[in-house]
């Protein structure tokens, strides 16, 4: 098991207040770090992951914003910063999925998916970056999806597969742009996780990936010694090739 040392580092996981980014936040806090758990509109349910990492001793902080928008962004980190000290770990999870063929799909629907995944992604990892080039140490996660750089595309969801490859592209962009800031840049793309939405018939090995599976991925990214690793992708699929890709 990786096993991260996180004390005296803040973290902030965009939509931590369920699934994926709960289990992240809840594991950075038993790892020593201080979180901020985001959320935009699910304020019980992030209010509940604060209390459950306080009384597991971990210091706190409510933040809530639309990652979409600009000046919500810069509130939300200003918070973050004000309560807990800088980010200097941040994984940008946020990203909305919607699968529905792509001309039955609303234009609301379709630019929400782009805005929430690649949007969010740019608008956060740029707000984190300043800090994290002054203190000289940064670690950004983007969460991807399996399969994505290489190609993957179907008319079900196409603006989800579309903007996580966008996603990927931006993490390797981010890399090369942080190379002498202390700072790197990765991704970790999932198939299908245990609260997906939909489940296809047969799954790799069995079973659909844990929390913990992609956990680990993530931690992987968060070691001390893991600073040369930098514009990375690791695929938490059990193994899982699309036949059309």
């Amino acid at each position: 098991m990786i096993e991260p040392d996180l004390d005296g580092h803040t973290v902030l996981i965009t939509g931590s207040a369920r699934g994926l980014g709960r289990a992240l936040t809840i594991a950075c806090g038993e790892r020593g770090a201080n979180v901020a758990v985001h959320y935009n509109t699910s304020e019980a349910s992030a209010r509940e992951v604060a209390a459950e990492a306080r009384e597991r001793g971990v210091e706190t902080a409510l933040v809530q914003g639309d990652v979409t928008d600009p000046a919500a962004v810069d509130r939300l980190f200003s918070t973050a910063e004000a309560e807990l000290g800088a980010v200097d770990i941040l994984v940008n999870n946020v990203g909305a999925f919607a699968p529905e063929h792509w001309e039955e799909m609303e234009f609301e629907t379709w630019q929400r998916v782009v805005e929430t995944n690649v949007n969010g992604t740019y608008l956060c990892s740029k707000r984190a970056l300043g800090a994290m080039r002054e203190s000289g140490w940064g670690r950004i996660v983007n969460i991807g999806y399996a399969s994505s750089e290489r190609g993957l595309i179907n008319p079900k969801n196409a603006p989800y597969f579309m903007a996580k490859s966008s996603v990927l592209q931006f993490t390797r962009m981010l890399a090369a742009d942080t190379q002498s800031d202390g700072i790197t840049a990765n991704a970790v793309s999932p198939y299908v996780i245990e609260n997906s939405d939909e489940f296809p018939e047969e799954l790799p090995r069995d079973r659909p990936a844990s929390f913990e599976d992609v956990t680990q991925a993530v931690f992987t990214f968060l070691e001390e010694g893991s600073d040369y690793i930098s514009g990375a992708n690791i695929e938490v699929s059990g193994g899982w090739l699309p036949e059309d890709v």
